[in-house]
């Protein structure tokens, strides 16, 4: 990997894609020349980088050539078609979308949890389920001291994990029923001013779950490497702008405290305990917005479990950034270390 990579960018004009920039930029991540690329509606545009502006292109077989890193977050069907073809051009590929996450050669990579796996690359590195990350990077700390059997999460997740359309929409429509107008939902399947519905995937007919539920399940077993971890989750989708909320009850395999908890979780990489009783302040999405550490709080026991082997607590995290972006660009950045080793 050289030290100023060609970097392509495929969904550039998204609510992601900005973001990825954005974190480029912040983290001085190098960059000997960038490759935007979106849809042909987007293609023609530019934006500035660095100082510079970028044309926008549309994305294309020909697109990858020359390329040595490509960031993906242009959804499913897109990653699959055009990833294969970014790795045969040379390229390493970082993906946002669900397309590789469960496929056993392509590593699931959180960076403070699993970085090592980052090295059996074959060309496609997969970022995981944006929900996943934000629990998981809460939970990993606790399951190195102490194995943890089980977990119960119900998550409070934002417009950002649908898109900028989403965000949209939620702007729009909180407007229109403010001023006592209707506002027919488009890109949601209801109503989504001051409304809360079940997580806009397709429901399995035969268990009851939605996609972004499975995500979850599947990608903390891989993540942890470990299939007995029982995951039960509930996703609903909230009316806030950006930020994934969780709570979350976890049973370990030995008794564990709430002062045990808040120890490992002071020192763990990527996480800001916000925990402060006197106060009633926890995290939330209006404190992690544009934050890269996810939020700890309301660290306690479960008092349905007498035998103190469980803990309840509250996480909150930027979607775009530590649940997308970020963590792109954290593999990204790990991608010239693995190379040399």
């Amino acid at each position: 990997m050289k030290n100023d990579p060609v970097v392509a960018i495929a969904g550039v004009t998204g609510a992601v894609g900005a973001e990825f920039i954005a974190t480029m930029d912040k983290r001085a991540f190098p960059v000997g020349k960038l490759k935007a690329l979106a849809s042909a509606r987007s293609a023609g545009k530019t934006l500035d980088f660095r100082g510079r502006k970028v044309l926008i292109e549309e994305l294309s077989e020909n697109s990858f050539e020359g390329v040595d890193i490509a960031l993906f977050s242009a959804g499913g069907g897109v990653s699959r078609r055009f990833s294969p073809i970014a790795v045969k051009a040379g390229a390493v590929v970082v993906d946002n979308s669900s397309a590789f996450r469960m496929d056993p050669n392509v590593p699931l990579v959180i960076p403070e949890i699993n970085a090592g796996r980052i090295a059996e690359h074959k060309g496609i590195i997969a970022v995981p389920n944006c929900t996943a990350i934000t629990a998981l990077m809460a939970l990993w700390p606790i399951h190195r001291r102490n194995r943890i059997k089980r977990v119960i999460l119900s998550t409070y997740q934002s417009a950002s994990g649908a898109g900028a359309a989403a965000m949209q929409e939620l702007i729009e429509s909180t407007r229109a029923s403010l001023n006592g107008q209707a506002y027919p939902p488009n890109v949601m399947p209801h109503p989504y001013a001051f409304n809360l519905f079940s997580h806009n995937t397709p429901i399995d007919p035969t268990t009851g779950y939605n996609e972004e539920e499975t995500k979850v399940i599947q990608e903390t077993r891989k993540i942890f490497e470990d299939d007995r971890i029982a995951v039960g989750v509930t996703c609903v989708r909230v009316p806030v702008l950006r930020v994934h909320c969780a709570a979350i009850t976890f049973e370990c395999e030995r008794p564990i405290s709430e002062g045990e908890v808040r120890a490992i979780l002071t020192n763990a990489p990527g996480v800001r305990l916000v925990d402060d009783r006197v106060r009633n302040y926890f995290p939330m999405p209006i404190d992690a917005s544009g934050q890269d550490d996810v939020l700890v709080g309301r660290i306690r026991k479960d008092l349905s479990d007498p035998s103190g082997h469980s803990i309840a607590m509250f996480v909150s995290a930027d979607q775009l950034l530590k649940g997308a972006a970020l963590n792109a660009i954290q593999i990204a950045e790990l991608l010239p270390q693995r190379a040399m080793a």
